[in-house]
C-alpha cells in the first residue's frame, strides 16, 4: 500500500504538467471563467477532460491480484490485472466545471475506453467513471462555489473515488479479487485522487491569480501614465508636448527608449538611438510610413528599423499609431535591445497604452473644436447686437442736419465713438475692462440723451475699485439699450435709469434700474432664457448676453430679472472680482 502510493504520488507529476498545459489554453480559461458554456465550449470540453481521463488511465501502476505484484506501466490488462489510475481527476473536474452534460460525456468516452481496455474490473471501472461525472456536476449545482474551495474538491474527488472502490466490490468477480484489489489499491488511490484533484485547482487559480496581478499592475500603471500625460496631451501633438510625455513613458516602462513622430517628422525621442533621431531632423523609419499608411501596429525588428539617410541599430520596435477620429496623426514607438524582450503581455499593454493617448489627443482635439465652435457663437451674439440701434440714430441726424446742423454734427462724432467701440468690442476674442464698457453706454446715451433732451434723467453709482475689473464687451451696454428702447417706450418724460457697480464678496455686481412699464408674469418666464415672439419684442437682446455670460461664467453668472408692471425693472448679474482679463474661449 506504502509503495503504491509513493508511485501515485510522483506521477501526480502528469497532474502538474496537465494542469499548466490547460491554463495555457484560450477556451479553457473562458470555461474556467465563465457563468455558462456555449454549445461550442460543451464540446470541447467533453474532448478535453475525457483526454485527460484517457491519459490519466494510461499514467497509472497496473496490479496483478493473484501475484500482488504492481508494474509501472500499463499498455493491457489481462483478466487477473487492474489498474491504479487518476482518470477520475478528469472526469471530476469536468463535471465540476461543465456541468452535467460535459460530466457525462467524458465519463462515457473515458470510461468506455476503460472497459474496452479489459482486466476484470473494467466494467465496474468504467460505470464508476461515468457515475463520478455525474456525482461531480450535481454537487457543483448544489454548490456554486465549489470549483474556488480546496476542501471541497478533495472531498469530492475522494468520494467519486471511494465510490469508484464500492463498485468494485459488488461487480467486479472473482470476489476475493476484487476484496484483495480494494485492500491494495483503495486508500492510496482515494488520497492520491483527492490530491490530484486540488492540486489541479491550485495550480489553475495561482496562474489566474498571477496573470491577474500582472494585469491589475499594467492597467495601474497605465492609469498612472494617463493621469501624468494628460496635461501634455491637452495642448495637442507637438514637439513640447511629445517631448514631455516621451519623457513620462520612459521612466514608467521598462523599454530601451521612446520616440513620438507626427506624419512628418520625429517630435521627441529619449532613450536608445535617441542620437540618431533629433526632433529637428524631417526623417522617418521606412517602417513608420507603413504604420501610418496601414493604421495598425508593427513589430519591427533590427533590419526594418532604418532611417532614410542612415542605419540606426535600434535592436526591435514596437510601433503604433496614434488616431484622432480613425486618421493617423502621428505614430509611437518603444524600443528594445532584442525582439526576446517584446512579450505578448508587453505587446498587449503598449497597444492599450497607445490606444489611451490616442483617446487623450482626440479629447484635446474635440475640446479645441468646442472651444473654437463657443468663440464663434459668442462672435456671432455680439454681431446682432448693433442693428438694433443704428437705423435709429441715422434717421434722427437725417432730420437734425437741416434743423440743427451743430447738434447734428455732435450726434455724429457720438455715433462714430460708439461704432467703433462696437467694433471693437464685435471682433475682439478678450475681455475688456468695466471702465471701457462704461465709457461704450455713456457714447451711447448721449446719443440718446441728444435725440431725446430733457427726457431721461441718468445716475451711476459706481465703486471706483470695480473699473479695472474684466468684463465680456458688449453685455452691460445692451442692458442699458434695452431699457431705453423698451422700458421707456410709452414715457415722455420722468424716465430714470440707474446703472450700479460694487462689490459683493468676491463678485462684482452689475446692474441697470429704470422706472419703465416692466414686465408681465408670461414674459418673465421665457424673458433671458429664450427667444419669443411678444407684444414688446423677440427678447433676443437679453437672450444673447445671458448665453454669453453663462457660458464665460457659468450658470450663477446669468442674468437675474426683477420686474412688476407699472413699477420698473431691475436687471443684474455677477462675475467673478479677481478675474484675469483672457479669450472668450
Amino acid at each position: 500500500m506504502v509503495e503504491l502510493f509513493i508511485l501515485m504520488i510522483e506521477r501526480l507529476g502528469l497532474i502538474v504538467m496537465l494542469a499548466f498545459i490547460a491554463t495555457r489554453l484560450r477556451f479553457f480559461r473562458n470555461m474556467v471563467s465563465s457563468y455558462q458554456l456555449t454549445t461550442k465550449q460543451k464540446y470541447i470540453a467533453i474532448l478535453f477532460f475525457s483526454i485527460f481521463g484517457i491519459i490519466g488511465t494510461y499514467s497509472g501502476v497496473t496490479f496483478h491480484s493473484e501475484a500482488l505484484e504492481l508494474n509501472r506501466f500499463v499498455t493491457s490488462l489481462s483478466e487477473e490485472e487492474a489498474i491504479a489510475n487518476f482518470r477520475v481527476i478528469g472526469i471530476v473536474l469536468a463535471g465540476l466545471f461543465g456541468g452535467y452534460k460535459v460530466g457525462i460525456g467524458a465519463g462515457v468516452i473515458a470510461g468506455v475506453h476503460r472497459m474496452l481496455l479489459g482486466g476484470f474490473t473494467g466494467i465496474a471501472c468504467g460505470v464508476a467513471t461515468i457515475v463520478a461525472g455525474i456525482l461531480a456536476a450535481a454537487y457543483a449545482k448544489r454548490n456554486p462555489s465549489a470549483s474556488t474551495q480546496p476542501k471541497h474538491i478533495f472531498f469530492l474527488g475522494a468520494i467519486a473515488e471511494t465510490v469508484q472502490m464500492g463498485l468494485i466490490l459488488l461487480v467486479a468477480r472473482p470476489t476475493d479479487q476484487a476484496i484483495a484489489l480494494v485492500q491494495t489499491i483503495g486508500v492510496p488511490m482515494i488520497l492520491a485522487n483527492g490530491f490530484g484533484c486540488v492540486l489541479f485547482l491550485l495550480i489553475i487559480k495561482t496562474v489566474e491569480k498571477g496573470e491577474q496581478h500582472i494585469r491589475a499592475v499594467q492597467t495601474q500603471k497605465s492609469l498612472r501614465i494617463a493621469q501624468k500625460t494628460l496635461t501634455f496631451l491637452k495642448e495637442g501633438l507637438h514637439s513640447r508636448s511629445a517631448q514631455e510625455v516621451c519623457s513620462i513613458l520612459f521612466k514608467e516602462l521598462n523599454v530601451a527608449g521612446v520616440a513620438i513622430t507626427d506624419q512628418r517628422r520625429i517630435l521627441a525621442h529619449i532613450g536608445l538611438a535617441s542620437d540618431h533621431h533629433k526632433a529637428d531632423l524631417p526623417i522617418q523609419t521606412q517602417i513608420t510610413w507603413e504604420v501610418i499608411k496601414r493604421k495598425e501596429m508593427v513589430i519591427a525588428n533590427d533590419k526594418s528599423i532604418h532611417c532614410n539617410k542612415q542605419d540606426c541599430p535600434l535592436g526591435a520596435a514596437v510601433i503604433a499609431p496614434l488616431l484622432i477620429r480613425n486618421e493617423v496623426m502621428g505614430t509611437l514607438k518603444f524600443y528594445f535591445h532584442s525582439e526576446k524582450e517584446i512579450t505578448e503581455l508587453e505587446k498587449e499593454m503598449l497597444a492599450g497604452l497607445t490606444s489611451l493617448l490616442s483617446s487623450q489627443l482626440e479629447l484635446a482635439a474635440a475640446e479645441k473644436s468646442y472651444q473654437l465652435a463657443k468663440e464663434a457663437e459668442i462672435n456671432a451674439l455680439q454681431a446682432q447686437i448693433s442693428p438694433h440701434f443704428l437705423f435709429n440714430t441715422l434717421n434722427t441726424v437725417i432730420s437734425l442736419i437741416r434743423m440743427d446742423p451743430n447738434k447734428a454734427r455732435k450726434l455724429l462724432h457720438a455715433l462714430s465713438q460708439f461704432l467703433r467701440q462696437n467694433v471693437s468690442a464685435t471682433t475682439t476674442t478678450v475681455l475688456h475692462s468695466v471702465e471701457d464698457e462704461l465709457k461704450h453706454i455713456q457714447s451711447y446715451l448721449s446719443i440718446e440723451e441728444t435725440r431725446f433732451e430733457g427726457r431721461f434723467h441718468i445716475s451711476y453709482q459706481i465703486d471706483s475699485k470695480c473699473l479695472e475689473t474684466s468684463i465680456p464687451p458688449l453685455t452691460l451696454q445692451p442692458i442699458v439699450e434695452n431699457a431705453i428702447k423698451h422700458a421707456f417706450k410709452n414715457q415722455d418724460m420722468h424716465c430714470q435709469l440707474e446703472i450700479s457697480i460694487k462689490e459683493k464678496e468676491q463678485d462684482v455686481v452689475l446692474s441697470v434700474t429704470d422706472n419703465g412699464i416692466g414686465f408681465d408674469s408670461e414674459e418673465m418666464n421665457w424673458l433671458g432664457q429664450k427667444v419669443s415672439p411678444s407684444k414688446t419684442g423677440t427678447g433676443i437682446g437679453l437672450y444673447n448676453i445671458n448665453k454669453r455670460l453663462q457660458m464665460k461664467f457659468g450658470d450663477d453668472s446669468g442674468l437675474q430679472i426683477h420686474s412688476k408692471v407699472g413699477k420698473g425693472t431691475s436687471i443684474s448679474f455677477k462675475i467673478p472680482k479677481n478675474i484675469q482679463e483672457e479669450s472668450l474661449t
